[in-house]
């Protein structure tokens, strides 16, 4: 004959134990899957940012060979100048038009990395008793 265990809570601690089990297996797997979304935007994110940089060379290799013609071609010290003021006021523009668009593009890579984290410890938080 088998009796029954006088004690409820021993009937009920397996259950305890297989749910906690399975919210700590979703929590892995939902934090596995950050991960993997975080790789994968932040790539795509990378991807924009590196190739920014390259139409940024090529450009900067395009302008100095055009600045290096018209210096080139100067007549006289009045034109010398003329061009000399044209070209650095250009360059200034540029930079600074550059440095926005590689600054906004960085703030991209990071935000897209760290995003679905963020989104993930929110959910996490969420979840936890206080």
């Amino acid at each position: 004959m088998t009796q029954a265990t006088a004690d409820p809570a021993a009937n009920a601690k397996p259950d305890i134990l297989t749910r906690a089990g399975h919210a700590g297996s979703k929590i892995v797997k939902d934090n596995a899957d950050a991960l993997t979304s975080a790789g994968h935007a932040s790539t795509a994110a990378f991807k924009d940012l590196a190739e920014a940089y390259q139409e940024l060379a090529v450009r900067n290799a395009r302008n100095l060979t055009s600045a290096i013609q018209a210096l080139t071609a100067v007549k006289n010290p009045a034109e010398l100048l003329e061009i000399q003021q044209k070209l650095v006021k250009e360059v200034v523009e540029a930079a600074v038009s550059d440095s926005q668009k590689i600054a906004a593009l960085t703030v991209a890579v990071f935000t897209a990395a760290f995003e679905p984290l963020k989104k993930q410890f929110e959910a996490l938080q969420k979840t936890t008793p206080n």
